[in-house]
């Protein structure tokens, strides 16, 4: 009798191992995204494809990386399914036929090169040409769509500083490089963990620029070389924000601290407390400048944010973990470009 019990033990332990409740298992699966399944043979499949296709993923191979090249396939993936719930979500469908006409003349065709400088840009348009053309053209145009959908009734209020750009007040130092990062996280971790602390700092930063500026104006100098380093209070639809509208900042819940690299200001962190945040009622405001389509599908994209707590997303360690900033998959979150973290509580903000 020892060796049957033995063997229903067995079965029982395989089948919770498994997942014997409802919904997708995660053995098997690279990612999981609501109800749906990402499967590992998904994703070799492509790397498999790739390694055959583009001279850019032999590279990669002859390396000893294609650990990169899996992580940019999980989370194009991904964010091909969370396309998918939004749409849904928003009432969008697509238009096949100027999906069908793209597709006649197939921008994704070609190779990229294995002398490709950039490997975050590579790898990127390496995975798009490898997957399903008309796949992924279709979550181009409903990126885009959501864009414009979503940016008419989107504002965000927040009160924000940053690192790397203004000396600091006690040392009057500028802190640079890597000291710049861990100075910027530590300051959203500690608005994070003590609100009341995020609301003395940034008023002091601000009252600290004002300085700064009223001393430049008596040197003699123009005050706008001072870019804006703070804001209380700000009130920003996303018509107007430019390329914030595709940052964390937009795309994070009230009450909320994120802190990512300032948008074309190198070496500087934004920091910032979102305060409201309007997505279901039109924005009143002057003429909005039209949006590129890579503008919009970035800031499409950048609205695929809040599904990823929404839709319980998992990813296998096996790839590594979600960067909410990066919108992607990365080995550990050390790599991170910012973090978003729920103010005096807990939440699934960062994977």
């Amino acid at each position: 009798m020892g060796r049957p019990r033995a063997l229903v033990a067995v079965v029982a332990g395989a089948l919770l191992l498994a997942g014997c409740g409802s919904g997708p298992s995660q053995v098997g699966s690279a990612a999981i995204v609501g109800d749906r399944s990402v499967s590992i043979d998904q994703v070799q499949n492509l790397i498999d494809k790739a390694v055959r296709e583009q001279p850019y993923a032999r590279k990669l191979a002859a390396e000893h990386k294609l650990d990169v090249l899996g992580r940019a396939v999980v989370s194009s993936l991904v964010l091909h399914e969370l396309l998918a719930t939004a749409a849904e979500k928003q009432g969008i469908t697509p238009n096949y036929g100027q999906i069908e006409a793209q597709l006649a003349k197939d921008p994704l065709n070609g190779t990229v090169s294995a002398d490709a400088a950039d490997e975050n840009q590579a790898v990127s348009e390496l995975v798009t040409r490898t997957r399903d053309h008309r796949e992924a053209l279709t979550d181009t145009y409903l990126a885009q769509a959501l864009a414009e959908k979503v940016v008419p009734n989107l504002s965000v209020t927040f009160d924000y500083t940053s690192i790397g750009s203004m000396p600091d007040s006690a040392t009057g130092a500028t802190l640079k490089g890597p000291d710049a990062k861990n100075a910027a996280f530590d300051l959203a971790r500690q608005f994070a963990a003590d609100p009341a602390a995020a609301t003395k700092r940034i008023g002091a930063d601000a009252q600290y620029e004002a300085s700064l500026r009223q001393q430049a104006a008596q040197q003699g100098q123009s005050t706008d070389s001072i870019p804006p380093l703070t804001g209380v209070g700000e009130a920003v639809p996303a018509s107007q924000a430019g390329v914030l509208a595709a940052s964390p900042l937009f795309g994070s819940p009230a009450g909320t601290v994120t802190v990512f690299p300032y948008p074309n200001r190198e070496g500087t962190w934004f920091v910032a407390v979102v305060r409201q945040r309007v997505d279901d009622k039109p924005v009143a405001t002057e003429q909005a400048p039209s949006l590129d389509d890579a503008s919009k599908t970035a800031i499409g994209m950048r609205q695929l944010q809040p599904l990823f707590d929404q839709s319980d997303v998992r990813i296998n360690k096996r790839y590594g973990v979600w960067d909410v900033v990066g919108m992607n998959v990365l080995q550990n979150l050390d790599a991170a470009q910012g973090l978003v973290l729920p103010q005096g509580g807990s939440g699934r903000t960062q994977q």
